[in-house]
């Protein structure tokens, strides 16, 4: 069946009162933004309150309702008949036509449900859904009525043309990006770090990414990895923006200088400060991190209270109280997960020491730290300026 439009249903958006058409505008920015990749023509535009997809000449249907679906704020995305207006007696055919074509099997209860947006049009909504109602059942005696529980709910709205529709693709969910500020998110080659900026973008934050690399310790396949990750995320989130920092001169300064069984979490530490430099220096808000308690060790409670003492900026940790199970399900459901385990070390597993502890105090990490004076100011300010930008977009 040939579809002409998409109708987008939104749901937060809905309840933003005078400033609805911010969020709007960013929704239809995103839509866009979504469909870049996709062949076919397409119109994205504001009419009444709602959102639509016009599609002119052939265009993918399945390729374009996968698009829709990574762009956070749609609920509901309706694939819509455009006929022209006419008289109660041509809707009626319309309509009938509508159904006979979409559904092979007529055995099932329904309900019209008309909006006459175009005010000028003879007839009114309880009128329309009397006619198409009556029409419907003399073209299929096998389908009933049911205003109340339907199994088909058909819609008909009157406005410059007239659109049909009856079925609604879920939507992700969530808020338009940007509408909700920037964060920073550390990005690994792991399972969590996609899941968590995927997570924290779909309520409306756009995502910068820092990766860090330690050359000859990782390969240069790893950094590969790390730039598909964004990449698969950017398909939600929008373009990111990644820095790729080179961390070797400073895990191996670590790795001198300070007790081995404290070596993740300085590291992390070090690791908090430098993306916090680059999130201060794009007026990002906060940070965002893959961490879920006690997975590790370096995510126990007091770790975690170890890493955040050196932030002045919000940590967000939106797999937080997340069992792993969980956050796979995300990932493939977000297509990250397959990519996320190929064999690659990022530069944390490197130096993973044997037995790392596990309740850090942070007077004694702080008094570790004081054995890096002579050069770690040096060493991070090199690691700041040699910084390599990426950006990431979907489909590059």
């Amino acid at each position: 069946m040939k579809f002409h439009s998409f109708l987008i249903k939104y749901g937060e958006i809905g309840i933003k009162g005078k400033n609805r058409y911010i969020f709007e505008d960013a929704l239809v920015r995103q839509i866009r933004y979504a469909l870049q990749g996709v062949d076919g023509e397409f119109l994205v535009h504001k009419c009444h309150g709602r959102v639509y997809v016009d599609c002119d000449g052939d265009y993918d249907f399945d390729e374009t309702v996968e698009s829709l679906q990574k762009v956070f704020g749609i609920v509901g995305i309706c694939p819509v008949v455009r006929v022209p207006v006419a008289e109660l007696a041509q809707l009626r055919k319309d309509v009938v036509a509508y159904v006979d074509e979409a559904y092979e099997e007529k055995n099932m209860t329904f309900k019209v449900d008309a909006r006459r947006a175009k005010k000028s049009y003879p007839a009114n909504s309880m009128e329309i859904n009397c006619e198409v109602g009556e029409a419907i059942l003399e073209a299929f005696p096998e389908m009933k009525v049911d205003v109340h529980k339907p199994e088909l709910r058909i819609n008909v709205e009157i406005r410059e043309e007239v659109y049909i529709y009856s079925r609604i693709i879920p939507g992700p969910g969530g808020m338009p990006i940007g509408t909700n500020g920037s964060a920073m998110l550390l990005l690994s080659g792991g399972i969590d770090s996609p899941v968590a900026g995927y997570m924290v973008s779909k309520r409306g934050v756009e995502l910068e990414a820092t990766y860090f690399h330690a050359p000859p310790y990782t390969s240069e396949r790893a950094k590969e990895k790390v730039v598909d990750l964004a990449r698969l995320v950017s398909a939600y989130s929008g373009p990111i923006k990644l820095h790729v920092v080179n961390f070797t001169d400073i895990q191996l300064y670590i790795y001198e200088k300070c007790p081995h069984d404290e070596l993740t979490i300085i590291m992390r530490r070090y690791m908090m400060k430098i993306a916090e430099h680059f999130a201060k220096k794009d007026g990002c808000l906060g940070l965002i991190t893959g961490e879920s308690i006690g997975q590790v060790a370096s995510q126990t409670m007091q770790s975690l209270a170890a890493t955040n003492a050196v932030c002045t900026l919000p940590v967000y940790r939106p797999l937080i109280g997340f069992d792993k199970k969980d956050i796979v399900e995300i990932s493939e459901k977000i297509n990250t997960y397959e990519t996320s385990i190929q064999p690659f070390e990022d530069c944390c597993t490197i130096f993973v020491a044997k037995h790392p502890v596990t309740k850090p105090n942070i007077e004694r990490i702080e008094k570790s730290e004081l054995n890096l004076a002579e050069k770690i100011d040096e060493l991070m300010q090199t690691a700041i300026d040699t910084v390599e930008i990426i950006e990431v977009k979907q489909g590059e």
